[in-house]
């Protein structure tokens, strides 16, 4: 039986979906009006950082970071560069040795393809979806936490640990390959030699770009995370659909329509090799990354605000 509020008349019930769960339209509607509740202060940044680095799958991402450049110093220790044949585009393998910075840009070339890749579909593939898998979404959004302050903290947080990553890559890499192969002068496969005074802006602009390249999986990742309540599903479809893309890359027949796949630009960061950079394929690969990720984005958010949360 439905009692009255001494406060003034009854209100109708809110109309709820077939599952049982408020509908999306009134959750949003009512969020930034309950009592004590304070846009700023729901799902703070770095709580959510700190739980996400408390799991053993951020974890091992990022051990799995720091190994990385330690498996290919004992690769090479155990063998020489110059039997690893030669590489798609441009040969770094015989090189690799020759410092610091040209062990980096090994790691870069080993790792662009696949390894980074299943990194960032991970991070951001994980954000949504492990939620309603666990089942605790629907508490998160009762608390109240409106669905857009809950996506776009996902998404801050799911794009903070995947640059961490990378730049732990990087450090390791750098300081591994410093301390094996020395501080030298960057040996260009190309005969060409750069200073690594000039060697750091360089590098600053190829771990942005990769960045920025990577940011396209991690959109297609993300979209599929608010589609699916199933981790794995949004994870490995984001890798199959890359392997596809990489795969069609290879198809001469479709000419230039290979020009718009995903993966066309991944080793564009190369040309900052040459003297001077080569930037133009950055700029293009930039542009497609990042309307890919604009258009992916929108359409999470879209989703997720109008997506029937029974989970």
């Amino acid at each position: 039986m439905m009692s009255q509020s001494n406060d003034g008349p009854a209100q109708a019930p809110r109309s709820v979906s077939a599952s049982g769960s408020l509908p999306a339209a009134s959750v949003a509607e009512h969020a930034d009006t309950a009592h004590g509740y304070q846009r700023r202060h729901s799902l703070r940044f770095w709580v959510e950082v700190r739980r996400q680095l408390g799991r053993r799958r951020t974890l091992g991402v990022f051990a799995l970071m720091a190994a990385m450049p330690l498996v290919l110093i004992a690769a090479f220790a155990f063998g020489s560069p110059e039997d690893t044949g030669p590489s798609s585009r441009i040969n770094l393998f015989d090189v690799a040795t020759a410092g610091g910075f040209n062990f980096v840009l090994l790691v870069f070339f080993a790792t662009t393809g696949f390894f980074l890749v299943v990194v960032f579909a991970l991070f951001f593939g994980d954000t949504v979806a492990v939620e309603a898998q666990w089942g605790s979404l629907r508490y998160l959004l009762a608390s109240p936490v409106p669905r857009t302050v809950l996506l776009w903290r996902k998404l801050q947080v799911a794009l903070f640990l995947s640059v961490l990553a990378v730049l732990t890559l990087v450090a390791v890499s750098l300081l591994a390959g410093t301390i094996a192969y020395g501080w030298n002068p960057v040996a260009s496969p190309a005969g060409t030699v750069i200073e690594t005074g000039d060697m750091w802006w360089r590098l600053a602009a190829m771990v942005g770009y990769m960045i920025v390249n990577l940011l396209m999986v991690g959109a297609l990742a993300f979209y599929l995370s608010v589609r699916t309540d199933a981790p794995l599903a949004a994870v490995g479809g984001t890798v199959f659909i890359v392997i596809v893309s990489s795969i069609l890359g290879q198809v001469e027949a479709l000419e230039s329509l290979r020009n718009a796949l995903p993966t066309t630009y991944n080793f564009a960061w190369i040309g900052m090799l040459s003297d001077p950079p080569d930037t133009a394929d950055m700029a293009t690969g930039i542009a497609w990354s990042l309307g890919y990720s604009v258009v992916l984005f929108v359409l999470a958010f879209w989703h997720f605000r109008r997506k029937d949360v029974t989970s």
